[in-house]
Formats: C-alpha cells, structure tokens, sequence
C-alpha cells in the first residue's frame, strides 16, 4: 500500500512539473512575441541604414552585427527632437500635474461629501468613461479655434486635466478608507479640503502614483488631438513629431528606429521607477467596490 501511495505521489508530482515546464514555456513564447517589436526596434536603431530591413526576415534582425550610433545623430540633424521631446514632457506633465489636482478632489468630493445632486452626477461620471476623444474632437476642435487657441499648449492641455476613468479610481479608493482617519480632524475644526491634504493625501500614494503612471502613458502617445490643433513645430509633440518624421525624403529606417526608441525610453523609465507604487495601486483599487 505505502508503494503505492508513493509511486502514485510521484506520478502526480511528475505531472505537475511538467505542468509547471510547458507554464513557463508558454509564457517564455509569448513574452517573446510581445518584447519582439521592441527588440527590433532597439536592435535597428544601431544598425546602419542599408541593413535593417534587408535582415527583418531573419534572426539577424535582433542580433546587431554593426552597432553604430550614427542613427541617434542623424535624427538630431535632421529634426528638432530636443524640442519635441520638451513639448511632450511639458505638456503631459502639466496634465499629469492638475490631473492629480483636480480628479482626486472631485473624487474624494464623491466618496466623503454628501451634497444634492451627487449621485446622479457620479452616475454621468462614469458613463463618460466609455466616450472616446473621437466622438467630441470635432466639436472640441471648432471651439478652440473659435477661442484662437489653436496651436498652443493650452489647448493640448486644457482638456485631458479631467479624466473619467481617474475620477473614478480616486473615489473607489478613498470610499474605502476608514472614515476614523477624518473623524479628529473633524473634531478639531478642520475644513474638508485640510482633511483632505493633511490625512488623505500621505496614506494614498499608491492611488496618485496609479493615476499618474495611467495619465502619463495614455497621454504621451495621443496623436489624434495633436494632429487636428497643431500646425507648426513649435508645439508639436514626439507622436505627431515621428508621424511626419517617417515621411520625410529620403526614408532611413535606421533613423526612423532610433526616433522610436527616443520616445518609447520616458515612459519604459517612468514605468520602471514607479512599478512598484502601480502595482499596489492597481491592487488597492482594482478589488474595492
């Protein structure tokens, strides 16, 4: 019977390492597939011109042979990559900034304050969060223009600040938090919006750095709404800036890979920096409700 027992335990544990084998062989390949576009990028960017699309067919595309860095200095020569990199940075950190500002008191409004009307209108909130930029750029387009806003920073700014989607993630997660935290201060006199700065704000990180993280990738690679206001260089951002890049004479791939990997590196590094606050909120918020 112990024989048995224990060839049949070893039976079973025989089948879930290979289990655990063909798991990690699974997701080996299709990590693979997913990092392959960015590994040829990378690798493209430093080979010279005339080879990167003459070894795309074969293993070749993603073992650098010639590593060169003439790619990265003809951009700089050819376009004012400096100034659209500016442009994106200060553009989507100036949404990220008033974002954080103005989608956590709106949702900390909802979570806390009782007022007339709030239901309803959290209702609407979240019924925005299914409406794409497409459905109102039109519209949005026309009255910018109308206020000569067009091809200014304001008007790449001024509507992405507030967000449905964050709104929503502030409230899920302050709705949450024990109202204890609020009760002293109450007792001492302080106004909501102290609360709110003074013992809201230091215990939720993990929510602010999930927003940011979230408004920053959505942001810096928006093409439609930089496409449509903007007319010259002077405002324009790094996706329309790669957009018109690849169709200027003659086309260099190899310059056209080392654009891309300029602009994919701020927001891999920005990931990368802030993983560990996106994840926690991510789990935080992403489970309440």
């Amino acid at each position: 019977m112990n024989n048995l027992d224990s060839t049949q335990w070893t039976k079973q544990r025989n089948q879930q390492w290979l289990r655990q084998i063909a798991s990690y062989l699974l997701l080996t390949f299709l990590a693979f597939i997913f990092i392959a576009p960015i590994l040829f990028m990378i690798v493209g960017s430093l080979k010279p011109d005339e080879l990167v699309l003459s070894e795309a067919s074969t293993l070749k595309a993603f073992i650098p042979q010639q590593i060169s860095l003439q790619n990265y200095r003809d951009v700089f020569e050819r376009v004012k990559f400096e100034k659209f990199l500016f442009n994106s940075l200060f553009i989507n950190g100036t949404i990220v900034l008033l974002g954080l500002i103005v989608n956590s008191l709106a949702g900390y409004a909802f979570a806390r304050l009782r007022w007339r009307g709030r239901s309803l209108l959290l209702i609407i909130v979240v019924a925005l969060m299914i409406l794409p930029l497409e459905a109102i750029a039109v519209p949005l387009f026309f009255q910018f223009t109308f206020l000569g806003l067009r091809n200014t920073y304001i008007a790449q700014i001024v509507p992405f600040i507030a967000n449905a989607f964050s709104i929503y993630l502030f409230y899920t997660f302050f709705a949450d938090l024990p109202q204890e935290l609020e009760e002293a201060a109450r007792v001492d006199g302080a106004s909501p919006l102290r609360t709110f700065v003074e013992i809201i704000v230091p215990v939720s990180k993990p929510v602010f750095a999930t927003v940011a993280i979230l408004t920053f990738l959505s942001e810096w690679r928006s093409l439609l709404w930089a496409l449509m206001i903007t007319i010259d260089e002077r405002v324009r951002p790094l996706p329309l800036a790669i957009a018109t890049f690849q169709t200027l004479p003659p086309t260099q791939w190899g310059d056209i890979m080392s654009f891309g990997v300029m602009m994919v590196a701020p927001i891999l590094i920005v990931f990368l920096l802030f993983q560990k606050w996106f994840v926690k909120g991510v789990a935080s918020t992403g489970t309440k409700g």
